[in-house]
């Protein structure tokens, strides 16, 4: 099984949880804000169904040698997602069923070879087409809660939660604005994992659920703490804000397709 097959697994799992909520939504409930500044659920939902098909594109690129960017441009991206905004809510759930079995079928047309062949989102850095599916999935869970219709962050499964935040940690880098991330298990409270040397700021510490949405800027931090790094030791003060999330991919990706992402070592977090 390689993380290809994970992913698609995961993948249809989320997709199916999105449209069951999706086709709960009425044409008032399209129109009504979403968690996300600025959009109604339309705009959510048709950007959903839009970057299916732009991932779609990147898959071609990589089967067929063929530059095939993933959006025109930045302003056909957004023209595309206000095109499909103020649809019905039927012609919405069509497009939203319709373009994720586009998708799917474009990962079951790439041969074995193409999986390693470099593709680049609208922003640097370039990654293996194999990181694809990671970033739909990506897309899926993280606007299925800025729906703001009943599935939240906190509703993520944990399988997305731990992969998530390891390649979050993995391009945060020199970005950080806190100095040291200090994973805790929900139920013990005892250190998981620690990045430390991130930056100047200091150590935040939470579960690896809080601290991957406030990362992805999706909470205010709530539930997390500012600690001394090294020390763990509660401080006052407030939380800075978290830099822009998410990178297309995390550089220096395997060009071949490993087995399971994160890699087998980190696939529980660990006490370091």
């Amino acid at each position: 099984m390689s993380v290809i097959d994970e992913i698609e697994r995961e993948l249809a799992e989320a997709t199916e949880r999105l449209l069951a909520t999706a086709a709960r939504l009425t044409d008032e409930d399209l129109r009504a804000p979403s968690l996300l500044p600025g959009w109604t659920r339309g705009h959510v939902l048709a950007h959903i169904a839009r970057n299916a098909d732009s991932c779609v594109n990147l898959l071609a690129w990589a089967r067929t040698g063929v530059h095939t960017p993933q959006y025109a441009s930045a302003r056909a991206r957004e023209a595309g997602i206000e095109a499909g905004a103020g649809r019905p809510a039927g012609e919405q759930l069509a497009d939203l069923r319709d373009s994720a079995e586009r998708f799917a079928a474009a990962v079951g047309r790439m041969p074995a070879e193409a999986w390693t062949a470099p593709v680049s989102g609208m922003n640097p850095p370039d990654h293996p087409a194999w990181y694809v599916p990671i970033r739909r999935l990506r897309e899926v869970e993280v606007h299925h809660a800025d729906l703001g219709a009943g599935y939240e962050w906190a509703d993520w499964p944990e399988t997305y939660v731990r992969r998530e935040l390891y390649d979050t940690m993995l391009w945060l880098g020199d970005e950080s604005p806190v100095g040291e991330v200090v994973a805790l298990d929900p139920g013990t409270g005892e250190v998981l994992r620690t990045w430390a040397g991130l930056g100047d700021g200091p150590a935040v510490e939470g579960t690896p659920r809080e601290l991957l949405a406030w990362l992805a800027g999706r909470t205010d931090g709530t539930g997390l703490r500012l600690a001394s790094p090294q020390g763990h030791l509660r401080q006052a003060g407030r939380l800075p804000s978290p830099p822009p999330w998410p990178k297309p991919s995390p550089a220096g990706l395997p060009a071949e397709p490993p087995s399971s992402w994160p890699p087998a070592g980190n696939q529980r977090e660990e006490r370091s």
